[in-house]
């Protein structure tokens, strides 16, 4: 495969040279993409935080419900404990594991 040197990716019609209107459609769809990437990263931090909230107050959930004297509650709560420890302890690891694989780049 040959490479054309004078490529750019903003010239979409092919012509080898980019236009005033390419330039801006380039310059907007990177802006896009850097937004895109930008909110993805914030609902993946949002997320991580909000499981770790619930990996912490989970615990206090169970006391509460003893406390109440909702027996059947706590009891349920007891029984869900290790599926739900280890499925948000699989999320933490997931967005940790992807940022430091990213570091590292």
């Amino acid at each position: 495969m040959v490479e054309d040197k004078n490529y750019h990716p903003a010239d979409t019609n092919g012509d080898g040279s980019v236009s005033k209107e390419e330039e801006a459609m380039y310059l907007e769809f990177k802006r896009k993409e850097l937004e895109d990437a930008d909110a993805m990263r914030d609902a993946q931090r949002n997320m991580t935080w909000f499981a770790l909230g619930g990996l912490l107050l989970y615990p206090f959930a169970v006391v509460l419900a003893s406390l109440v004297g909702l027996d059947q509650a706590q009891d349920t709560l007891g029984d869900m404990a290790p599926t739900y420890f280890v499925a948000v302890a699989g999320i933490v690891a997931a967005f940790f594991g992807t940022q430091a694989i990213k570091g590292k780049k």
